[in-house]
């Protein structure tokens, strides 16, 4: 039999609680931001105060971004049970993939890969570009994407990306990634042939992985912020609702793909809901 279960983060008895070896309600409630204890709960060290202003940056800049396919399942998950608040919630993270919230942490691997053989970093501009103009060309020799580059609405800038890089350099923590990452912005359209936007997702992946925080993990810091810009979209729900409206619109459009004579539509099948 197990003689017990070690951790290193909560534990409870009658009369307190104790969070990573301090008592919750002395030592943290009030005193602690929640960014701050967020970093502190995963990377189990306390966080400097610059370390603490880009990681809520990071988290600000994920928040929200409008009408995204997961907002869009949240809302219509909440017209479908609104008395799953919960159910809402995590529908719409569950739709944190590669194509959305996924990129941060897609970019933050691909950079720690690419900087892990390194030996030494380079020391300016001309060497992060021939590092980068190394990587970029290796990765399209093997057929693949380089993460965090493009945006689906911000075709030349995405806005959040030179700010991330300015809070990050004001507090000394422009470190090896977003360098490499600034550098694949400033030349890959020489490998590509077209110039894409450093994408604000990517750029967060970068700055975490700069804070020294678990690359495979990432994902989750997208997905903490996006929740709480899901709680927003589902209160807006409540009070000037569009979900409805969506579901009506889709709706009205749907057309007999057997009418259009979709070759992949087997007319003999009889699809039910």
């Amino acid at each position: 039999m197990s003689e017990g279960y070690p951790t290193s983060l909560g534990t409870s008895d009658a009369d307190t609680i104790r969070l990573m070896g301090l008592d919750l309600a002395e030592d943290l409630m009030g005193q602690v931001g929640f960014g701050e204890l967020a970093f502190w709960l995963v990377a189990r060290r306390r966080p400097t105060a610059g370390e603490v202003r880009v990681f809520e940056a990071v988290l600000v800049a994920l928040a929200d971004h409008g009408f995204t396919p997961t907002a869009i399942a949240a809302r219509l998950t909440y017209l479908s049970a609104p008395d799953s608040l919960q159910g809402a919630l995590a529908a719409g993270l569950l739709g944190g993939g590669s194509r959305f919230l996924g990129v941060t942490e897609d970019t933050g691997v691909f950079l720690a890969a690419a900087l892990a053989p390194v030996t030494e970093h380079p020391t300016d501009d001309a060497g992060w570009d021939a590092l980068a103009l190394e990587v970029v060309q290796r990765t399209r020799d093997d057929r693949r994407f380089v993460p965090g580059l493009g945006h689906p609405v911000h075709k030349v800038r995405d806005p959040r990306t030179p700010v991330l890089l300015r809070i990050a350099e004001q507090e000394g923590l422009r470190g090896p990634h977003l360098r490499l990452y600034e550098a694949i912005g400033r030349v890959h359209p020489g490998v590509l042939g077209r110039l894409l936007p450093l994408n604000g997702a990517g750029v967060c992946g970068a700055a975490l992985a700069d804070l020294g925080l678990p690359v495979e993990l990432l994902r989750g810091f997208a997905l903490l912020a996006r929740a709480a810009g899901l709680l927003g979209q589902l209160a807006e729900e409540r009070r000037r609702p569009v979900a409805m409206d969506i579901y009506l619109d889709v709706d009205s459009r749907a057309t007999d793909a057997n009418e259009l004579g979709d070759p992949n539509v087997d007319p003999s099948t009889d699809p039910t809901d």
